[in-house]
């Protein structure tokens, strides 16, 4: 995750890259993390590494699943819920048909 305080503390002028030290901006990223550009002292973008946005998105995305899986919760039904083994009697499965299934791995 990043350290947004060092991040923040981390600016340097957009004119790096008309200067021609993209190259070495782009090393820096990678070893130190993420970079605020400057210009006419403000922020005008954010540098990360493909593997820290990457990361990044997946935070996002485990996020927005975790709240819609709340949300949901918050509006079930539990009462009307009916346990699983009263489904597999209606459906006819028994603990034979569940043992031959491979685990299941939820990420």
């Amino acid at each position: 995750m990043i350290d947004l305080t060092n991040a923040i503390n981390k600016t340097v002028p957009i004119s790096m890259f008309n200067r021609g030290l993209g190259g070495k901006v782009f090393k820096n990223v990678k070893q130190q993390g993420a970079m605020v550009f400057m210009k006419k002292n403000v922020a005008e973008c954010v540098l990360v590494s493909p593997e820290e946005y990457v990361s990044l998105v997946d935070e996002l995305n485990d996020m927005e699943l975790q709240l819609l899986a709340m949300q949901r919760m918050a509006n079930a039904y539990l009462s009307a819920a009916v346990p699983a083994e009263e489904v597999y009697r209606n459906l006819g499965i028994g603990p034979e048909d569940i043992e031959n299934f491979e685990e299941v791995e939820l990420d």
